[in-house]
């Protein structure tokens, strides 16, 4: 079970043009932003710490996502 709130994800999608959105599509969406979401905390992590700093800033957040 996805930890992100239903609610918020259902309003991404209909915010991206979905009139009806089932709790199904709702809770797999939520799945695939966690997976990339703990995928990129990883990524920019790992450049804080190769930064020599254990804060991870904005920067490193935006550098990872560009990776």
């Amino acid at each position: 079970m996805a930890e992100l709130p239903i609610a918020p994800v259902k309003r991404i999608l209909k915010n991206s043009g979905a009139s009806r959105i089932s709790d199904d599509a709702a809770i797999a969406l939520a799945e695939v932003l966690e997976e990339f979401g703990e995928d990129l905390a990883v990524r920019a992590t790992k450049l804080a710490k190769h930064a020599g700093r254990k804060t991870v800033k904005a920067e490193d957040v935006v550098l990872a996502a560009k990776e």
